[in-house]
């Protein structure tokens, strides 16, 4: 999805990765819901590149025990 909606690849994935750190810092993040696995985070933005735009959802994790998040799932919404 990620390659026909956006032209990201394995090759150009860094695209993607810097995308989601700026998204992290400048976007709303979401507390979903708290259980015994930890915190687990929704976050929604638009990306736009050479090949088109898609509002992307990113899902996060902070376990419990630990004081980093985890990408758990990132793919582009279907309009």
């Amino acid at each position: 999805m990620f390659a026909s909606k956006l032209g990201i690849t394995l090759k150009n994935g860094e695209m993607l990765k810097q995308a989601l750190k700026e998204a992290a810092i400048n976007e709303d993040v979401v507390i979903q819901k708290n259980n015994e696995y930890g915190t687990h985070y929704n976050m929604k933005f638009l990306l736009k590149t050479e090949v088109g735009e898609s509002l992307i959802l990113a899902a996060w994790i902070v376990r419990s025990g630990e004081t980093f998040p985890r990408l758990t799932s990132c793919y582009p919404v279907k309009k």
